[in-house]
């Protein structure tokens, strides 16, 4: 299925690969399932619009508005609903393993990759991947309405969490030191308590909120080292913590708060089959993505007015969306 690329999200993911990478993205021995290795076009948070279907594609049309699940994954894994394909041996992403990406005018994908938004405005559609990223890591931990959730970093994903999270009927606990990701939090509506670790203990201020007891769930989502220990601090014996943050270096883990507390540290990467019920949150009006859309620009302004931006000027930005 041939695709024209609408818009592309600049995801935490890309700043790692242009920091401290290459990490997902293949060198010096071609990807196992692409056959493809640096340099290639980088990119998986898009949206874009049918141009031209596959042999047997009926239940799409031309002029379609879709998104792409961004899996390079080999085609005897099974994807069918309820299979963890995101585990899969050599698993990769569209943009980070090959195959083109979302940074290209055009791309052409498989068709289990692909899922209609109806009406959802393009730029909105961009933003559907990352906020899968946070549906994903909601199920992974298991809290349901009514539990508390301490979120470390405000950054897209943390925001995007937050949005899933009150949704589904959860009290939303931010800890975040940038100006404009506190406001951003308040502002939208994603949290219901914003905390400055710079201005006191996060942790004390979540037990004053949950009556000594602590939050329920924690979800990492800034790959620093204090976040969390403020995380395995400020959650009540018997949590749920969830690393949702890729790494570019190994952390320092305080492990004896983990064995004290018999709190429970879990992984998460990506999505599999969450596209459907993600896309349902914000169709259904749920989730409003339009107001973490903070830029658009250029592609020639990739680098300077995006990745630069995002590296130095952090805390001036939420999303960027890059038009192709």
């Amino acid at each position: 299925m041939a695709i024209d690329v609408a818009w592309c999200g600049i995801c935490g993911s890309d700043l790692h690969e242009y920091l401290e990478g290459p990490i997902f993205i293949p060198h010096g021995t071609p990807h196992p399932v692409s056959g493809e290795m640096a340099p290639l076009t980088m990119g998986h948070e898009f949206s874009g619009t049918v141009t031209a279907l596959g042999e047997g594609v009926t239940d799409l049309a031309v002029g379609d508005a879709v998104v792409v699940e961004p899996y390079v994954i080999a085609d005897d894994v099974d994807t069918t609903p309820g299979q963890p394909y995101q585990l899969s041996h050599d698993m990769n992403f569209i943009g980070l393993g090959g195959r083109g990406g979302g940074l290209s005018e055009k791309v052409v994908v498989d068709r289990r990759w692909v899922h209609p938004v109806g009406d959802i405005p393009l730029d909105q559609a961009a933003l559907v991947e990352p906020l899968a990223v946070g549906y994903h890591a909601y199920r992974r931990s298991g809290a349901g309405a009514g539990d508390v959730a301490l979120i470390g970093g405000a950054g897209p994903i943390g925001l995007l969490l937050a949005a899933v999270l009150r949704a589904e009927g959860l009290t939303v606990v931010v800890t975040e030191v940038s100006a404009a990701r506190k406001a951003k939090a308040l502002e939208t509506g994603v949290a219901d308590h914003v905390l400055d670790p710079t201005e006191g203990s996060v942790a004390d201020r979540v037990r004053e909120l949950t009556g000594g007891r602590g939050a329920d769930v924690g979800f990492e989502c800034s790959s620093v080292d204090a976040v969390l220990d403020t995380l395995l601090d400020g959650v009540r014996p018997g949590a749920v913590i969830v690393n949702v943050s890729i790494w570019g270096h190994k952390p320092a883990v305080d492990l004896q708060k983990l064995v004290l507390k018999e709190i429970d540290l879990r992984g998460t990467i990506a999505y599999a089959g969450d596209h459907p019920a993600t896309i349902e949150l914000v169709r259904s009006g749920k989730v409003d993505l339009a107001p973490f859309i903070t830029a658009r620009i250029d592609l020639a302004d990739l680098v300077e007015q995006g990745f630069e931006t995002l590296v130095h000027r952090n805390d001036t930005q939420v999303k960027i969306l890059v038009h192709p």
